[in-house]
């Protein structure tokens, strides 16, 4: 399977020596702060095991991010089909998830940069599209930053969370190939 390799990082497919500190990235607190909650190691050893099944059944996925200097693993970026209905599905998401001592680094812009290229230029998809929730601000300003569009018309209720949920409401940013 295709890695793809940026300036300063390495998007690859996931190794068994990931499953450590990918479980530690899942139960910190702050790092899950816009998910409904942490990971236990099951819980995120099964994430590594659905981002696999993915790779084999779409031919793309959600990678493994390390730094290209160091091999240090810093957490995931990648490309998925969206699994729940809503207004803008069927639809693949651009996510990135990393650990506290990556954040303010320029590593999430710079790898949905190279998602997005792949996405466009090796797959040849119409659109890829990103949310999160409203609190999401860092998120938010990584969307921007890799020039995707907000309309608020598009924004959602999040279907698998329940009415009342302090993260239901989601914000959708929406991204097309170079003209």
């Amino acid at each position: 399977m295709t890695t793809v390799r940026t300036e300063r990082l390495i998007l690859r497919r996931w190794r068994e020596r990931d499953r450590g500190p990918f479980a530690a990235l899942n139960a910190d607190p702050q790092v899950m702060e816009h998910f409904p909650a942490t990971l236990d190691r099951a819980g995120s050893d099964a994430a590594i095991d659905r981002y696999e099944t993915g790779f084999e059944a779409n031919g793309y996925g959600i990678w493994a991010l390390e730094v290209a200097a160091t091999g240090e693993f810093i957490g995931l970026a990648g490309l998925s089909p969206v699994t729940f209905t809503a207004p803008f599905t069927p639809a693949v998401e651009i996510a990135w998830r990393l650990v506290r001592t990556a954040w303010g680094h320029g590593y999430a812009t710079e790898a949905g940069r190279a998602c997005l290229a792949y996405g466009f230029e090796a797959l040849g998809l119409p659109e890829i599209v990103a949310f999160t929730s409203t609190t999401n601000l860092r998120s938010q300003a990584v969307m921007r930053r890799l020039g995707m569009t907000h309309d608020p018309a598009d924004d959602f209720d999040h279907p698998r969370l329940p009415p009342g949920h302090r993260l239901r409401r989601h914000v959708l940013y929406r991204a097309a190939p170079p003209a």
